[in-house]
């Protein structure tokens, strides 16, 4: 599979990347809802809010402060991580926009992708 993936992306490393507007709306309310949602959803998160979190802490202690210190923690630590990924996709994005960044990074994705195909078997 690794080795398919490779050659055809090998194989397209010239084709212009093309946005697909299917999967996006515009707004900044169906943004937030879809961000939301991709939250809300995921797993980790879940599992680390519903079966590590509460081992860290007294919950038969805690007062309603460190319950809005805690949310408060919550919030920001995600939100500056996404926000600082989201300035470097930003920034790469404009790095890799041209065709001979874009060819040379597709050429590289794909032979790094048969390399892998190549080497699971010996694994």
């Amino acid at each position: 599979m690794f080795i398919t993936m490779g050659v055809l992306v090998i194989r397209g490393a010239d084709r212009r990347l093309e946005e697909n507007r299917a999967l996006t709306r515009p707004g900044a309310w169906a943004g937030f809802v879809a961000g939301l949602a991709v939250i809300l959803g995921n797993p980790k998160a879940i599992l680390f809010y519903m079966g590590l979190l509460p081992g860290f802490f007294d919950l038969g202690a805690i007062t309603w402060i460190d319950v809005v210190v805690i949310l408060c923690l919550s919030f920001a630590v995600p939100l500056l991580g996404n926000l600082a990924m989201a300035g470097m996709v930003h920034h790469l994005r404009a790095v890799i926009s041209s065709p001979q960044a874009m060819r040379r990074l597709n050429l590289t994705s794909g032979a790094l992708l048969v390399g892998v195909g190549m080497l699971l078997p010996f694994t």
